[in-house]
């Protein structure tokens, strides 16, 4: 059976007070959500952060880094270079996407992510990083622990004995004990961020690996008023959502402290995937009414994080409202929407008129 340790008291893990030096931080993965919102946060702190990922989203428009740098980390030699001259790295570099593509992606996702994180420790290693974070997920909670809507919160040392729900899950597992390896074997300084749903704006939002919130604010915003919306499963599994802007603080609070052990960053208020799109729909101002798909990938019938430990040792918790996080990434999403709708017009009138021609 595995064994997660988790840090017992308060007075073991201390929140350091940042320091006012500059440092040379990593972000890998910052061309995607987190990371491009982690990076950002960082840059604006002063330090010099450098961005690392195979390809950028650039939904955020203005300068957010010191260096970007497009390499592919499932190669050796680019998390030498990524990882060259740097005091602390924030690897947040997966493949990865919401429920439709975990639940359908398997050996991909397992043999991209081992190689990158494989490679990004021993690299970190070799360049003498002084510390490093592993952005780990939920994904690792076993199914039996998750089947119940009206589950109970997740505690860090429930993670085993292990049966994750998907491949996904697997591979953070995985990765998790080979940074306690690291740790124990090297000596390495790591932190381990459990991430819990986060959303927000200037993220995924079509595509295919987009999470519920963001699919949800897209199907609402492009619906017609009135409209109707699909909504995957019977809408009665349970979630918890954090706000990217709290999911940053608590990430950056976990790395600035003595806490070598996962800790979960999420939230604890529980919401039935049917409140979820309710909430959009009522922020949306839209009459749309609800059909499900219960063919459609729903993963397991309940999650909830229990963000207790992140209180005690961090000082952490959750300050910004589901209703709020919700508002701010609605207006992001209908935003983007409309500009698609606008910029396709003129490709479908260029068609219809060339229909015309033939």
């Amino acid at each position: 059976m595995l064994a997660i340790e988790v840090c017992e008291i308060k007075e073991k893990c201390p929140v350091h007070k940042r320091s006012s030096k500059m440092e040379r931080i990593l972000v890998t993965g910052g061309g995607g959500f987190i990371g491009s919102h982690l990076a950002r946060y960082l840059y604006l702190q002063g330090n010099f952060v450098r961005v690392v990922d195979i390809k950028f989203d650039n939904y955020i428009q203005e300068k957010h880094c010191s260096e970007k740098l497009q390499l592919d980390l499932r190669i050796w030699k680019d998390c030498l270079t990524a990882t060259n001259g740097m005091d602390k790295v924030y690897n947040l570099a997966a493949n990865m996407g919401g429920i439709g593509f975990i639940t359908s992606v398997g050996a991909e996702v397992m043999h991209d992510n081992v190689l990158i994180n494989t490679y990004m420790l021993e690299a970190s290693r070799q360049n003498n990083v002084k510390r490093f974070l592993f952005s780990s997920s939920a994904c690792v909670y076993p199914t039996y622990r998750q089947r119940n809507p009206h589950v109970n919160g997740l505690k860090e040392e429930d993670a085993c004995p292990a049966d994750p729900d998907n491949f996904y899950g697997w591979e953070k597992l995985f990765t998790e004990k080979m940074c306690a390896a690291y740790q124990r074997d090297y000596g390495m300084d790591i932190r381990i961020v459990r991430y819990h749903n986060v959303y927000g704006p200037e993220g995924t939002y079509e595509g295919g690996r987009e999470k519920s919130p963001a699919a949800l604010c897209r199907k609402v915003a492009e619906a017609h008023n009135p409209g109707t919306i699909t909504v995957w499963g019977d809408g009665k599994q349970t979630r918890s959502y954090c706000y990217i802007d709290d999911a940053i603080r608590g990430t950056v609070m976990l790395m600035e402290s003595d806490c070598d052990k996962p800790i979960n960053i999420g939230s604890d208020r529980l919401v039935t995937v049917d409140e979820l799109a309710d909430m959009i729909i009522k922020i949306s101002g839209k009459t749309i009414t609800k059909k499900y798909d219960l063919s459609a990938p729903q993963g397991v019938r309940g999650r909830n994080a229990d963000v207790s430990l992140a209180r005690e040792i961090l000082g952490w918790e959750p300050r910004i409202s589901l209703e709020k996080g919700l508002a701010k990434t609605y207006k992001w999403i209908e935003t983007q929407c409309r500009k698609d709708k606008e910029m396709r017009l003129p490709l479908l009138e260029s068609c219809k008129s060339n229909h015309r021609l033939t």
